[in-house]
């Protein structure tokens, strides 16, 4: 389920302010090739963008770009750019992201709109970025932790110095916050000190002697000043992956075929994925698995963790066949996620159900759905129109309007990152009006509107958003249809209208999607269902991992995927009523 601080980390549409051009003159001739940089201020944070334009000797435009404060040196590939008649535009299918822009000519600038599921202006100036100063002695992966209300927040500090100068970036890992930029970076003798601007933070520390440590005030906007002490530690054993044991590593004892599929339903859209099928003569029942929210890949790969790849796995091992798929734009689907709802996905699944009812080792009448948070919700809305899915698996699916589920979790979440009652209380009723207007406006623009108008200087202090943070930084998080839908839908009429059997399970330590409230609100809509399992899984968390305290940081830290119970209880459940014939 989509977290409501999610920092997303690139967005923009077409905002430039080009000279007006008569009819008799001509349009500008700017020559592109070369560097070109520009500030894109997103929600989280300043982010300097470089772009790198070749021109090759025919004429034609390759080019790259690159994002220094996340990723100093990578760059990410344009798959196509165009400069002519005063505009340029460039499409980077790899991160799903765009801009188009017009010729300032007073400026000497590109000015417009970058775009990566949320829209924010960009103007790109020639030449390479200012350098920033090189600061000796920093170089290296710096750990401490902030203590707020009781709760231990880690911090690891990455600073490294290249040809471009020194950067720096911050994870909160108990934030699902990584790679955020730092800003203002300075040492001078021993003391140290850098910003955050996205977040309004500021940090002065002292170095001690050998430069492996060093002590200092973190200061944060309405928080008291803490102490927060950094210590170097081992990049190696920083860099080192993450222990996954349960992922599947061949030989498997089934047959995994790679398959590809059109929707129908919506041009453009290709989906492509994994099918799994047992060993032996089928036909075989058949589990269609569905992704939570945000953009995944067919093992709705988080953290290093796959738990779509490890509840194939399993379920096939147990006899049942099972489909896994790119979500649209991820992976080789094709299709613009970023303009679809869930409602759109819904028909993502109708496809893959319909692909399946035309295998042959698939049972037609025994195939379900299996969908996890947001395709817990995806699921009911698919079946609402397809009458012969045979079952539906929810793992922490919303059973409540989700308005208030958001808001439940924004509590639950706040609460586990140290936030205090009297900042939830300040903030819940400015983030209630805020889903509402979204959700009310007759067109997603009119939402748009009403939700800014919402946005008072009183209103962002309350949320917790920095001194002078623009309505737009905020309403990027949320300005997209997905959110629109998202904030109307109530799941109960679409579970009110299954009749087939249901299998509702959440972990006890779900801090995501509740479990009391959202378990209830299933049982309730499906009460008429004569064929219902409604299961509360002790100590675990919103992906099913053996949890200690449901913490969404906690996520990366455990070495299991998905927690044995809960595999054993899908497997047994689906196979007590379409088991092999």
């Amino acid at each position: 389920m989509r977290m409501i601080f999610r920092t997303f980390l690139l967005g923009l549409s077409l905002v430039g302010s080009a000279v007006p051009i008569r009819a008799a003159t001509t349009a500008p001739v700017v020559d592109v090739a070369g560097q070109w940089h520009g500030t894109l201020v997103t929600p989280g944070g300043e982010l300097m963008l470089v772009l790198f334009v070749d021109r090759a000797p025919d004429g034609s435009l390759k080019a790259e770009l690159e994002s220094p404060d996340q990723a100093p040196g990578q760059k990410i590939p344009v798959a196509s750019i165009k400069a002519e008649d005063g505009q340029l535009a460039f499409d980077m299918p790899v991160i799903h992201a765009s801009f188009e822009g017009r010729w300032a000519a007073a400026e000497q600038t590109w000015s417009g709109t970058f775009k990566q599921g949320v829209e924010l202006p960009l103007k790109l100036s020639k030449g390479p970025p200012p350098a920033k100063p090189i600061i000796m002695g920093l170089d290296g992966v710096w750990r401490g932790k902030v203590n707020r209300n009781g709760v231990d927040l880690r911090l690891i500090l990455h600073i490294k110095t290249g040809a471009d100068g020194t950067t720096a970036q911050l994870d909160s890992p108990d934030q699902l916050a990584n790679g955020v930029p730092v800003q203002g970076l300075t040492r001078e003798g021993q003391t140290m000190r850098f910003r955050l601007d996205a977040r309004g933070l500021t940090y002065e520390g002292r170095l001690s002697a050998d430069m492996q440590s060093m002590s200092g005030i973190w200061r944060a906007p309405n928080m008291p000043d803490a102490q927060v002490d950094f210590a170097r530690s081992d990049e190696a054993a920083t860099n080192a992956p993450a222990k996954r044991p349960q992922t599947p590593r061949p030989p498997f004892p089934y047959h995994a075929e790679e398959v590809a599929f059109d929707n129908p339903a919506q041009s453009g859209v290709h989906l492509a994925g994994t099918l799994t099928l047992p060993e032996g003569k089928g036909p075989f029942p058949a589990a269609i698995l569905i992704t939570g929210s945000g953009q995944q890949d067919r093992d709705e790969t988080l953290l290093g963790h796959k738990p779509f790849a490890v509840i194939a796995d399993y379920l096939t091992r147990r006899g049942i066949a099972v489909l896994r798929v790119d979500d649209r734009g991820a992976g080789k689907s094709t299709g613009d996620f970023s303009k679809a709802t869930s409602a759109d996905f819904a028909t993502d699944a109708n496809a893959a159900f319909a692909f399946l009812r035309t295998r042959a080792e698939i049972r037609p009448a025994a195939i379900g759905f299996i969908g996890h948070s947001e395709g817990g919700m995806i699921g009911p809305i698919a079946m609402a129109t397809n009458k012969q899915v045979a079952f539906l698996v929810m793992l922490a699916g919303p059973g409540t309007a989700t308005q208030r589920l958001l808001l439940a979790q924004r509590r639950a979440i706040g609460v586990s990152i140290g936030q205090s009652e009297a900042q939830i209380a300040r903030a819940e009723p400015v983030m209630a009006s805020l889903f509402k207007a979204l959700a009310s406006g007759a067109t997603y623009d009119e939402g748009l509107a009403a939700a800014r108008a919402l946005l008072t200087p009183d209103a962002l202090a309350a949320i917790g958003a920095p001194p002078n943070t623009s309505p737009q930084v905020i309403l990027a998080q949320f300005g997209s249809p997905w959110f629109r839908y998202f904030f109307q839908y109530d799941p109960a009429p679409n579970l009110r209208a299954i009749t087939v059997p249901v299998l509702a399970m959440n972990g006890s330590l779900d801090r995501q999607v509740l479990p009391a409230e959202n378990l209830a609100g299933i049982k309730a809509a499906l009460k008429d269902d004569r064929d219902v399992a409604i299961v509360e899984l002790p100590g675990l968390n919103h992906l099913f991992q053996t949890a200690r305290t449901g913490a969404v940081g906690e996520y990366a830290d455990i070495e299991e995927t998905v927690a044995p119970v809960a595999l054993e209880r899908m497997a047994d459940w689906i196979n007590a009523r379409f088991r092999r014939r």
